[in-house]
């Protein structure tokens, strides 16, 4: 018998005002799984990873996670519950030092006695963090940023990781490494649903992708699948 997905979304739909953002999405994300969605600017990923998250009242439409029912249900209930989302933008509080910025991440659980010990393996994990543990996080460049962005979220003891964005603005090198690290969290038992405009390393490292457009699904399947499409390749990949 197959087990229930971990996450499941069924007709959601977002409205600005009188804007459909999101229209009647339906999608899966099993445990274990690294699931993708590509789209343009636009699309609706972001819209689709508030409401999931938390962060945004969706007008319609069920959100399931781990069996339960959360449509609505407020973000920091969410986040206890190891439905954790890593902002795009990296959003993270520059006048704090690197050690406080991680601690904030699992803010609601400071009283863990493995929490101490959780910050120590986020540390080794990212050593560049480690070595600007002492500093504000405002004199982080771009790529430590975004690393300090996805340890704070570690910080959390996720279940589900949401990432937004997480390549955005950085130069290729620090792109791989940051899709490394995506690899690596996901080797140590962590579901990752992730949002991402580059589509060839999003689609490369995906067990299951789906393509948004103007606020819909118009395609899925798995990761290799979908980067070998031919519609895919035009919209997304720059291939003629």
């Amino acid at each position: 018998m197959t087990a229930p997905p971990m996450l499941e979304v069924n007709g959601l739909t977002v409205r600005y005002g009188g804007i459909t953002a999101i229209r009647s999405v339906d999608i899966k994300v099993r445990r274990g799984e690294i699931v993708t969605l590509v789209g343009a600017n636009g699309a609706g990923k972001s819209t689709l990873l508030g409401a999931i998250s938390g962060l945004i009242k969706p007008a319609a439409g069920s959100i399931v996670y781990q069996g339960k029912e959360v449509a609505g249900v407020q973000a920091h209930r969410l986040s206890r519950q190891g439905l954790i989302l890593v902002p795009e933008g990296r959003r993270i509080f520059i006048n704090l030092s690197v050690r406080e910025n991680l601690i904030l991440g699992g803010y609601f659980r400071s009283r863990d006695a493995e929490f101490g010990r959780d910050l120590e393996r986020v540390l080794a994990t990212f050593p560049r963090l480690a070595e600007r543990a002492g500093q504000p996080a405002g004199t982080l460049s771009g790529g430590e940023r975004q690393m300090l962005a996805l340890g704070r979220g570690l910080m959390g003891r996720p279940k589900l990781m949401m990432l937004d964005e997480p390549s955005l603005g950085l130069a290729p090198l620090l792109v791989a490494e940051v899709f490394k690290v995506i690899r690596r969290i996901h080797k140590q038992g962590v579901t990752v649903l992730l949002v991402e405009q580059n589509a060839a390393a999003a689609l490369g490292i995906a067990d299951r992708a789906y393509v948004l457009e103007t606020g819909r699904v118009v395609l899925s399947g798995p990761g290799r699948e979908l980067a070998a499409d031919g519609r895919v390749q035009r919209a997304y990949l720059g291939m003629e």
